[in-house]
């Protein structure tokens, strides 16, 4: 493993355990705001590739305002390298309601995986792709969920091999000693 390899995958598992002792500060987030955040800050990682976006709108939540912004980084930054290969690559953001509780997404039309080994995908270091087809770590996902969890939500990922996944999230009430 490269120097630089290493360095990538010590600072994601020190935010990793960070996550279990940071205390959240609880707010109103702009969703809509924050996710463009996120998408201006990732204009570099696109690398000038043809992306269709399709963002909707969404609701505010209630939530760590610097932890969220980390659960949308890290699953539009996946939704980027996993549709790199795909002319266009279509990313789609939204939210719908399911059971009166806004449920928050990102959906890609790229490499997508088998839903035989979904519940691999938040393990810190599971990877379904070989680092040859697609660099990272392995924490991504696990960080998202940890944050998800702090807050009380629950966190999806339905996929398809080359028909690309969709990750969605909810977010619960946050414990009072949080």
């Amino acid at each position: 493993m490269g120097g630089m390899k290493m360095g990538e995958l010590i600072d994601d598992l020190l935010e990793f355990s960070y996550l279990s002792r940071q205390s959240l500060r609880k707010s109103t987030v702009d969703t809509n705001r924050l996710v463009q955040s996120v998408l201006d800050e990732s204009r570099s990682q696109r690398g000038g590739r043809d992306v269709e976006w399709k963002v909707g709108n969404m609701p505010t939540c209630q939530g760590d305002p610097s932890l969220l912004k980390q659960v949308w980084v890290n699953l539009l930054s996946n939704a980027i390298k996993y549709s790199r290969n795909r002319q266009p690559a279509i990313i789609e953001v939204g939210c719908t309601v399911e059971n009166g509780d806004d449920r928050y997404f990102v959906s890609d039309n790229g490499a997508g995986f088998d839903m035989k080994y979904a519940d691999k995908l938040f393990g810190v270091f599971q990877r379904l792709h070989r680092d040859e087809e697609f660099e990272g770590t392995g924490v991504g996902l696990a960080i998202v969920q940890r944050i998800i969890h702090r807050h009380g939500g629950t966190l999806r990922a339905v996929g398809e091999v080359d028909r690309g996944a969709t990750f969605s999230f909810s977010l619960g009430e946050i414990k009072k000693s949080e």
